[in-house]
């Protein structure tokens, strides 16, 4: 399986209108496209570990979800509550998304679809971590005062990944 990732910023008018296209776009390649909340991503690791480890469990019969996009958001919510990993998703309004496109063969043009329903021109990258993101992170994945002072500020993305990793030995 190949993951492609499309980044940048985009203005949600309706959520489930911007949804329907992305399912659109994944119905016609036969592939998943995933919506996600890039300042609730740690880092580019953090979603790619999320979908390789959605992958893996689809191909093990070990998901959660019998659907592989809300696999990848468990994985990249750090939890198994569906409730939870949606809270991942995109919203009406403007957003900093990446948009997850998973499967067998994930042609040139579904980049280009891809990229056109979001702002990629912006300097800044959303899959970076950053002093914007540590509020929201830290509140979303539970981490610690205490964790933090152990590991340090720059280790947050790292005790993100850890929480990640853990999704399937904690059942």
């Amino acid at each position: 399986m190949k993951i492609h990732l499309t980044t940048g910023t985009c203005e949600i008018q309706d959520t489930s209108v911007f949804l329907s296209t992305i399912g659109s776009i994944a119905s016609r390649y036969d592939i998943t496209v995933q919506a996600i909340d890039a300042d609730l991503i740690a880092n580019r690791e953090h979603v790619i570990a999320a979908a390789e480890k959605a992958i893996r469990a689809m191909e093990r019969s070990e998901n959660i979800s019998g659907d592989m996009g809300m696999e990848i958001l468990l994985h990249a919510s750090g939890n198994r509550q569906i409730k939870k990993a949606l809270s991942m998703g995109v919203r009406n309004g403007r957003n900093n998304v990446i948009l997850v496109a998973v499967g067998e063969n994930i042609p040139d043009a579904v980049a280009d679809e891809l990229e056109n329903l979001v702002d990629s021109s912006d300097a800044v990258d959303v899959t970076l971590y950053g002093p914007g993101k540590r509020d929201s992170i830290v509140s979303f994945f539970g981490i610690t005062e205490s964790e933090i002072v152990a590991v340090g500020e720059v280790k947050i993305p790292e005790l993100v990944l850890e929480r990640v990793a853990l999704v399937d030995v904690l059942k």
